[in-house]
């Protein structure tokens, strides 16, 4: 999940409700009275009906003004040929994914950071359906929904690929949704048998480090985004993943940055905001880290923060598929 911090943020109050009531009446609301569409990939101007983290919502067939609040909704939209009309951004700055193509996010309009989201910009847009989570957006079901369908998840993160089933259902995607997990799965089986078959991958341990601006240096565990790309491919996870809490990570200091490679054969890192207030850059020249064994070994790689932890969709999966092939093949 992009996530610049574990706990949730709180939502800014007061601005964030400030819609003007004809844009309010003017939106779709949400109905849990429709049945179900039967159709896989519903068509026309006709509805469906969604289950969501907020209960029962109707949806149009092909929606065609969709707005998404988070990473992993624009990567799913992006993956399932929809190009939003308005998307969050996750930084200080404006601007998305980097490594989704730029023809497939040109002319998205940015409508505010991912946590504190512009309504009113939202609104400007008319959507026809929203996409977000309620770990992210809950607080704003009832503003959201007065705008357009909204169609939340109840997590991000470790569930993407059930939320992208979700955000197929909601844009109508269903069998376009079917063949990019038939895709991906392809794909991870190949990354599988070059980097030397099943039993070589189990063998080799792989640790994820991410640094992060204004928080404890993060090891990640098993129940997240990535962890859940390295074991489609069958790759081995070093003991310390087992201590992380909640299964999502082990945060530790530069000084005990050791525990993340003690027994670990490769090391992917990442880095979220300025690189010396996240201590990548005096946890890179220590001693501690130059004397891992994947370091000793060359088996230490940098990756996109944005692609590795943020993107949360099989278009950044596929891309990270490439990535680490090409990484535990070379050498």
């Amino acid at each position: 999940m992009t996530e610049p911090s574990r706990s949730r943020s709180r939502l800014a109050a007061g601005s964030l409700a400030t819609v003007t009531a004809a844009l309010a009446l003017s939106a779709c609301g949400s109905s849990s009275s429709d049945k179900p569409s039967s159709s896989d990939a519903p068509a026309g101007d006709k509805t469906h009906t969604v289950k969501t983290a907020m209960g029962e919502v109707k949806v149009k067939n092909n929606p065609q003004r969709v707005v998404v609040l988070d990473t992993a909704e624009l990567d799913s939209a992006i993956t399932l040929g929809v190009k939003p009309v308005g998307a969050t951004h996750t930084t200080a700055e404006p601007g998305f994914l980097s490594y989704l193509p730029k023809d497939k996010v040109s002319g998205i309009k940015d409508v505010g950071e991912m946590m504190t989201p512009n309504l009113e910009a939202v609104a400007a847009l008319k959507p026809d359906l929203i996409l977000t989570s309620k770990v992210r957006h809950g607080a704003l079901y009832d503003e959201l929904k007065a705008l357009a369908p909204t169609v939340m998840t109840e997590n991000t993160g470790y569930p993407w690929k059930e939320n992208f089933q979700l955000h197929a259902d909601g844009l109508g995607k269903k069998a376009e949704a079917k063949q990019v997990v038939a895709t991906y799965t392809t794909h991870a089986a190949k990354v599988t048998e070059a980097i030397g078959g099943k039993d070589k991958a189990a063998k080799t341990n792989v640790n994820v480090v991410r640094f992060i601006e204004g928080a404890d240096i993060r090891i990640y565990g098993k129940q997240n985004y990535i962890a859940t790309v390295l074991a489609d491919v069958g790759l081995g996870r070093p003991a310390i993943t087992d201590k992380a809490k909640d299964g999502f990570s082990y945060d530790v200091s530069p000084e005990k940055i050791n525990l993340a490679g003690d027994d670990a054969d490769v090391v992917f890192h990442s880095t979220y905001g300025d690189p010396k207030k996240a201590k990548q850059t005096q946890t890179l020249n220590s001693g501690l880290w130059k004397n891992m064994p994947a370091a000793k070994a060359d088996k230490v790689f940098g990756v996109e923060d944005e692609l590795w932890i943020q993107g949360i969709g099989y278009t950044a999966a596929d891309k990270i598929l490439d990535e680490m092939q090409s990484h535990l093949t070379n050498n």
